[in-house]
């Protein structure tokens, strides 16, 4: 199944509130991306960055700019009932 994003907001700590077209909302932490992915690493350079997060056209992901984004996918699959 395919889990679409309704909103998505910045929390502290480099965590995410998601919220789905289900109604569910899941906290998702971008920290491990962060340590792991070079492509990431701006997200913890610039503050202000990591908090323009927006939902991708059509649900299908959240995106910070042209190179950094995360599938609905993985966070549903990764992300922590609130």
């Amino acid at each position: 199944m395919f889990y679409k994003v309704k909103s998505v907001n910045a929390l502290p700590s480099y965590k995410l509130s998601i919220q789905f077209i289900n109604g569910i909302t899941k906290i998702y932490d971008v920290e491990p991306l962060i340590q792991k992915y070079n492509y990431f690493k701006p997200l913890k350079e610039e503050p202000l960055l990591f908090n323009s997060v927006m939902v991708d056209q059509g649900g299908y992901g959240i995106i910070w700019n042209d190179e950094i984004d995360i599938s609905s996918n993985e966070l549903w699959t990764n992300g922590k009932n609130s």
